[in-house]
């Protein structure tokens, strides 16, 4: 593989083509890019990252590693879209149930990008990422004793055991889907968001603070359904009415950047 084809990563840097970064690993999964080296251009993610000498070699360190984070990014590129979808006192958005991005297309995209731009208005919402199995057992595992009927002490079952020992992957969206919809039926707002924030924890999720300038690029289409991520919009605490709150962007740079 030549060099511009290929990445090297150490505990403390990373290097991919030709060029050198500051890392850190704050959580159990993922990387993150402290922001651009000596030299580099405030839009290192475009100009070195996704540049297309280093795209795809990029995109498989995403694969890789399931999350990477690229912090102190600062740039003008057109491709990002407002994240749509709001949420209310009284009522969840569906960007807070873990989902994976483009569910209702034929083909999943193969990364999803999620960054707060600079901008005046801090974030306080946290964006909840996790590995997929992880998201399922702990949806099970977190779900109140008054809510386990027959059906969902069969789907724990199933999944309360060795990850070798699942039920097949092509069933693992339908059992989540069953899950949040006893979850919508039966919990007000504020109890079903509590119930989201033990999951969180239940399954190891990424949900550190945002920073400005941050972008998050994870894994959501993968042919081994383990190493995918979901994600979420994630209230750390009870909402407040009319909280005021940075706004997000995301793309597919897999897809949209071709």
């Amino acid at each position: 593989m030549p060099e511009s084809m290929s990445f090297a990563v150490s505990n403390e840097t990373l290097e991919i083509g030709g060029a050198r970064f500051s890392i850190s690993r704050p959580h159990s999964f993922g990387l993150v890019i402290l922001g651009p080296a000596a030299g580099m251009g405030e839009d290192y993610l475009h100009e070195i990252l996704l540049a297309q000498e280093n795209r795809q070699t990029f995109l498989t360190l995403i694969e890789t590693e399931g999350l990477v984070v690229c912090q102190q990014v600062r740039t003008s590129e057109p491709s990002y879209r407002k994240v749509r979808g709001k949420s209310s006192y009284g009522k969840l958005s569906q960007a807070e149930y873990y989902h994976h991005d483009g569910c209702s297309c034929p083909t999943k995209p193969r990364v999803v990008e999620i960054r707060l731009p600079f901008q005046e208005v801090d974030r306080n919402v946290a964006t909840a990422i996790a590995r997929f199995p992880d998201v399922i057992v702990a949806m099970l595992r977190a779900l109140p004793k008054r809510l386990i009927t027959d059906e969902v002490a069969g789907m724990q079952k199933l999944f309360f055991v060795s990850e070798d020992d699942f039920p097949p992957v092509d069933s693992w969206d339908q059992i989540q889907g069953r899950v949040t919809r006893l979850v919508r039926r039966e919990m007000d707002a504020e109890s079903s968001r509590a119930y989201f924030r033990e999951v969180d924890k239940l399954a190891n999720a990424y949900v550190l603070p945002w920073q400005m300038g941050e972008s998050r690029l994870m894994i959501n289409s993968h042919d081994d359904l383990s190493r995918t991520m979901q994600h979420r919009r994630a209230y750390q605490k009870p909402r407040e009415a009319n909280e005021q709150n940075g706004s997000l962007v995301k793309r597919w740079p897999a897809e949209e950047l071709e």
